[in-house]
């Protein structure tokens, strides 16, 4: 839920500032809470949200300021995957101090709460089909183009012709396949689907949700799926080679820009720790 923020939101400050309640209607949006429970999650979505803004900004805004010296100049593919290691092991620290107050509201949903939330699960999965699944491969390419030069004009402006026929070209080999993706994605809505009804039928407790929200965690980034896990780490791999080819052939200006970009959200997260 951080990530969009980081991405691509011109107001920063303004939208960490609101989140907790954010976040409170896009959980809303699964869960459907109802009265009694809806008090107990806006007060741990605040406690949340304090600590990390406390303890996980400051590190945040840190490792921004590094990163403006690393996109001053070329990269490798293996920097590009050591620095998403590491936003994922703060991602992961941020998910893991939740996991309490999740599990405690996770014991309190009805069987009517679930079948919303797999309702919802199901929408996902056919608004992501929608969005990578067209039926026409030409029209597949195209999508996934436009959305690779959405996301590298975020930090570097306007792409030059040469630099999106690059893009094109990358794509075109990469190992990503969008109907794999998204059977390991409904094969896991289904797992989690089955542990959230078997914890309500045992009556499970807080130590065994907290638990099995753990090993979701490890599980959404490890697959339990062997052949998956080789797949998902060819497709790391080439995303890393995409990044690193794609900023090695910035013009001076466009990485001057994605250095600004970055100091501006160092200046935000600061700005906000402040507070």
């Amino acid at each position: 839920m951080l990530l969009p923020w980081m991405l691509g939101c011109s107001a920063l400050r303004l939208s960490y500032g609101q989140g907790p309640t954010l976040a409170y209607w896009w959980l809303d949006g699964y869960a459907d809470f109802s009265t009694e429970q809806a008090p107990r999650v806006r007060q741990a979505l605040a406690d949340w949200f304090a600590w990390h803004r406390a303890t996980q900004l400051p590190e945040y805004a840190q490792a921004l300021a590094a990163l403006q010296g690393l996109a001053a100049d070329k990269v490798t593919p293996a920097q590009v995957c050591q620095t998403l290691d590491a936003w994922q092991r703060r991602l992961e620290r941020a998910f893991d101090h939740a996991v309490p107050a999740l599990a405690a509201q996770l014991r309190t949903l009805s069987a009517e709460q679930l079948a919303h939330l797999e309702r919802r699960q199901a929408q996902g999965l056919k608004e992501a089909a929608e969005k990578y699944l067209q039926a026409d491969p030409a029209e597949r390419q195209k999508a996934a183009l436009e959305r690779a030069v959405d996301q590298a004009e975020l930090f570097y402006g306007t792409l030059e012709e040469p630099q999106r026929r690059l893009l094109a070209a990358m794509l075109l080999i990469s190992p990503f396949d969008p109907e794999r993706w998204l059977a390991e994605r409904r094969q896991r809505n289904v797992e989690l689907m089955q542990r959230l009804r078997a914890w309500q039928a045992d009556h499970a407790d807080a130590a065994t949700v907290q638990a099995g929200l753990r090993r979701s965690a490890v599980e959404l980034l490890q697959s339990p799926r062997a052949d998956y896990r080789a797949y998902a780490q060819r497709v790391r791999e080439a995303n890393c080679q995409l990044v690193a080819r794609l900023h090695n052939e910035a013009t001076p200006a466009q990485r001057q820009r994605a250095v600004e970009r970055l100091r501006g959200w160092e200046d935000d997260l600061r700005a906000l720790t402040a507070r």
